[in-house]
């Protein structure tokens, strides 16, 4: 027990955070460059936001054939192909002039997210992870993720000012690669049980598929894409445009944020910053408590925070509290969700059976973004898809409580 606590900062731990920031660095920071891209191309908002849907999309479809990978050819091999994937990504959107080419290359970087994210270095770390360590262990490399999404928007911001969105996407092309020299640093040990290495991975997908336990989690997880890619791709642009101006003198002015479009990046950092004691909270009461109510708690939160948002007038005051609030529950459901699926299916073949569930999550992410930008085109406003988001949010919450959390193996007995 000591020794494995001892342990928990492994290099199979730290590699796999650092990719993941890099990776979430990324991925958080599109929504800057929404104004930037309309501005200078006169698109539809949808156009843009048909592009970000498209890439979790394809991250969604992505991250089950990448756990496949990793667990037949290796971890290593599976990050690199999708870095080298995420790069070509950037570089070729970096190139496009039309919403038809930004949305065909979006389709790459989805991919490329598939194989740097959460998916195939959850499965990694999960497996090199002991039992007890396993749910820390989930939350640490997720707050990583949640890192990311606190430097990422702020540093895109910071480098529109010496160049254009074009270089801002080579820039991070450079960066994915860069990161992918600490593989040979990554090295998980097999800690599977002898009943797991016997199974092959379509008997497990059978049981899986046969469980309703699994239904239900596939089910659940939809509404955390839908509120999270909503709020990563819209939310600057909607601070921007339908919040109150900032208070000359006050404390965000003092702060150095003057205007509602600093205050957008500023607002995704500061749900990245609480998120990342959140989803830490998250792991450490996930190897004490029922994971299923963990969640459903979760999801019950956010629902309760997003329709007291929108419902109040919103001002700079309201934006960071709210910001604080979802934050803290943002990437909260991740190390649980990972974590009661390798508890009840193992971890043998938990990047491909998560990454089926995380599918889920991203038909909510495409359904948020691209509606956000259909619905924006329509009402010339956010307040329609936002609530829509609250409805999700509360059916999540109720799909939870029924979820059997048991080893399927000690089900069956």
């Amino acid at each position: 027990m000591n020794t494995r606590q001892a342990s928990l900062f492994t290099p199979v731990l730290i590699v796999g955070c650092a990719i993941i920031l890099v990776s979430f660095s990324i991925r958080a920071s599109f929504g800057v460059f929404q104004i930037p891209i309309q501005e200078e191309f006169n698109w539809l908002r949808s156009d843009f936001s048909a592009a970000i849907a498209i890439q979790n999309l394809a991250w969604g479809v992505g991250q089950p054939f990448f756990g496949a990978i990793a667990e037949k050819i290796g971890d290593r091999k599976a990050i690199i192909i999708g870095g080298v994937v995420y790069a070509i990504g950037m570089v070729m959107s970096a190139m496009s002039t039309t919403p038809i080419e930004h949305q065909l290359y979006a389709w790459l970087v989805g991919f490329g997210i598939a194989g740097t994210g959460f998916g195939v270095i959850l499965a990694v770390v999960g497996r090199a992870a002991s039992p007890e360590n396993r749910s820390m262990s989930l939350a640490i490399t997720t707050a990583a993720g949640s890192g990311g999404q606190v430097i990422g928007p702020p540093i895109s911001q910071w480098l529109l000012t010496f160049t254009d969105w074009q270089g801002v996407f080579l820039i991070f092309a450079c960066a994915i690669l860069l990161i992918l020299l600490l593989l040979p640093f990554m090295r998980a040990p097999v800690t599977t049980s002898k009943q797991e290495l016997e199974e092959s991975l379509g008997q497990i997908l059978i049981k899986a598929f046969k469980d309703p336990s699994y239904t239900l989690i596939f089910l659940g997880f939809f509404s955390c894409g839908y509120q999270l890619s909503f709020v990563t791709a819209h939310f600057p642009a909607m601070i921007t445009e339908m919040c109150g101006p900032i208070q000359p003198g006050g404390f965000l002015d003092n702060m150095g944020i003057g205007s509602t479009s600093a205050l957008g990046a500023v607002a995704i950092s500061i749900i990245g910053l609480a998120n990342i004691g959140g989803t830490l909270l998250a792991g450490w009461l996930g190897s004490r408590y029922s994971k299923k109510y963990l969640l459903a708690g979760i999801y019950t939160g956010r629902t309760i925070f997003a329709a007291a948002f929108i419902l109040m007038p919103i001002t700079p005051t309201t934006v960071v509290l709210f910001s604080i609030a979802m934050g803290s529950l943002w990437l909260a459901t991740v190390p649980l969700t990972s974590g009661l699926v390798a508890h009840i299916y193992g971890v043998r073949y938990m990047g491909t059976l998560y990454g089926i569930v995380f599918f889920s999550h991203q038909l909510g992410s495409w359904l948020g973004v691209w509606l956000g930008g259909r619905l924006y085109d329509v009402y010339g406003d956010y307040t329609a898809v936002w609530w829509v988001g609250v409805g999700v949010g509360a059916f999540s919450a109720i799909v939870h409580l029924p979820i059997r959390e048991k080893p399927l193996r000690a089900q069956a007995a």
